[in-house]
């Protein structure tokens, strides 16, 4: 009876002495907060409505899955690749795009959706044209006759880069979200058409000339080449897609 007496103060304390050991290990798993939904407040400055979804798979490793749209409007910085004289034959040309980016996330801070990571990632691509106005100037001995056709077209593009940014906890809950964007860039292909039709009969000379003021558009960055026809001409993209990705986005984590 004394032997039992002592043994199970014995058990007791084992088992209080065990449960400590586990306890550590349970504190140390993370709150159940693995989603975040965010949008990218910079992106609104270049009409890029945009959304991600990002899902932490374990503390070092999540997917970021984004979607943006950009809303139709003006080329932005189209003089920066244009000269004066060419962005007036461009003046009503509009253009809108979608994306979606496919992003894995490795994180080398706390982990868990905090703190610094590198991010490879694929980005879909497309860009389309309202229906714009476009001139041309045929010079016929010596007599500048504009010549009117109407344009349109779309471009896709699938490309692969590299993101290095860091995201933080907002407030005490961590529910709050600022993922700052610090460098990425991506290369990849695009394919495109682009057809400008005139409701004038072109002659052989009046295509061969416009075939050469478009190829003098050399437009940077981009490959492309002109086939043209009775009714006018098809602009063929087909090369290199590249592009640049920085901002902040701001979300909430759940």
């Amino acid at each position: 009876m004394k032997k039992l007496l002592i043994l199970v103060p014995c058990f007791l304390i084992s088992g209080f002495s065990a449960q400590q050991i586990i306890n550590p290990e349970v504190n140390t798993v993370p709150e159940d907060k693995m989603n975040i939904i965010k949008t990218n407040i910079t992106g609104y400055a270049f009409r890029n409505i945009n959304l991600s979804y990002e899902r932490s798979i374990n503390r070092w490793f999540a997917i970021n899955v984004g979607f943006g749209t950009v809303a139709e409007g003006k080329v932005p910085f189209m003089n920066a690749f244009l000269s004066d004289e060419d962005e007036k034959d461009f003046q009503n040309l509009k253009i809108k795009a979608t994306n979606f980016t496919l992003e894995p996330r490795f994180y080398i801070g706390q982990g868990y959706g905090k703190g610094f990571y590198f991010a490879p990632y694929y980005r879909f691509s497309k860009v389309s044209t309202n229906t714009f106005d476009y001139t041309y100037d045929y010079n016929a001995f010596g007599t500048i006759i504009p010549i009117p056709l109407k344009g349109m077209g779309d471009a896709k593009g699938n490309s692969g880069g590299l993101m290095v940014g860091a995201q933080f906890f907002l407030n005490k809950q961590h529910n709050l979200v600022l993922d700052f964007w610090i460098a990425g860039a991506h290369y990849g292909t695009g394919k495109g058409d682009f057809n400008l039709t005139s409701d004038i009969l072109l002659t052989p000379e009046m295509q061969a000339e416009l075939k050469k003021e478009i190829e003098n558009l050399d437009i940077p960055f981009v490959d492309y080449t002109v086939e043209t026809n009775a009714n006018g001409a098809r602009i063929k993209v087909d090369g290199p897609w590249a592009g640049f990705r920085s901002g902040f986005s701001l979300g909430y984590r759940f």
